[in-house]
């Protein structure tokens, strides 16, 4: 199967990944936490993969992406995490993650990741995602007549942020909402709400680095309830929305979907959530790939801090 990174792309994801030699390789590595202002001591759920870090003699701490204070030279590995303010400021947040000397995941991936366009690629490589329509700036879009529902969202945004769902009664609604996202400059996301995730949820699939090979391997799945409750409300985006998680055992049409996904992708990553929805025939079809700041849900699996602990640890110890 054709990858969507490009040969360029994935020569840049290796050698992001490069630890530099220097003297400080003689003292306990360190390793920061990314996250953001409004969480700077992380989610209590990423706190979790602290302690099994320290019990491998590796230093880990919080650090908030755009404080202008650290150094980050001064890190043996950068891992991305709770940075969920980078949809407000994409390019910034590039920047800074090209300015890393050792980020996971790497730069090259993250820009590839944080924009929505990928589905289209992931599509042609032979990935099942959700039909997907991509209205660009200055495009025309008229709101289906009759139907089922669908959702409308940027192709750059995180935790359902300017996402709306819509039914055939919204058009006028839908159309303002496009034109809003469209004006702003954005690639805009249409897509059928499939009704299964009302009563069987969305499945994502966790995926943590083999510390004996580097390859992502599964590691655990939790169930999302529904989050899009009627159309998008301008102005009142919060960082992220409440979640309803469980814990699930993902069927075996799920875990082959998330195994072709894995392998469209580059060698060299820490984490990978695939999120799936089953169509009305129960097929899982991809609505999300996230490579760069997903939650991982590690209090559902007691394993799972762990697991990522050995992943980040083995890739201060091998590089790329």
């Amino acid at each position: 199967m054709s990858t969507p990174l490009d040969r360029a792309t994935r020569a840049a994801a290796r050698v992001a990944l490069v630890s530099e030699p220097g003297s400080r390789r003689a003292a306990a590595p360190r390793v920061a936490i990314a996250t953001c202002a409004e969480i700077p001591l992380l989610e209590p759920d990423d706190q979790l993969v602290l302690a099994p870090l320290a019990a491998r003699g590796v230093t880990a701490e919080p650090v908030v992406w755009d404080d202008p204070a650290v150094d980050w030279t001064g890190y043996d590995l950068v891992v991305l995490r709770s940075t969920w303010d980078y949809s407000w400021q994409r390019d910034k947040f590039l920047d800074w993650a090209r300015s890393v000397p050792t980020l996971a995941n790497p730069a090259a991936v993250v820009a590839w990741n944080t924009d929505k366009s990928y589905l289209a690629e992931l599509a042609t490589a032979g990935i099942p995602i959700i039909p997907t329509t991509f209205v660009a700036p200055g495009d025309e879009w008229t709101a289906p007549d009759g139907g089922g529902e669908y959702v409308i969202k940027p192709s750059v945004s995180s935790g359902s942020r300017d996402t709306g769902r819509y039914g055939p009664g919204d058009a006028v609604q839908a159309a303002d909402h496009v034109r809003r996202l469209q004006a702003a400059g954005r690639l805009v996301l249409i897509q059928p709400y499939l009704g299964a995730v009302d009563a069987y949820g969305e499945t994502a699939l966790l995926f943590f680095a083999d510390p004996a090979t580097g390859r992502l391997v599964y590691s655990h799945a939790i169930r999302k309830g529904p989050l899009l409750t009627g159309p998008h409300v301008d102005g009142v985006d919060e960082l992220y929305k409440a979640e309803d998680i469980t814990t699930r055992t993902p069927t075996a049409a799920e875990l082959a979907v998330g195994e072709a996904v894995v392998a469209t992708l580059p060698d060299g990553l820490v984490y990978a959530r695939v999120d799936l929805i089953p169509d009305a025939d129960g097929n899982p079809h991809l609505i999300e790939l996230e490579l760069t700041e997903p939650s991982v849900f590690l209090e559902h699996d007691p394993a799972a801090a762990d697991r990522l602990a050995a992943a980040i640890a083995a890739r201060l110890t091998h590089g790329a």
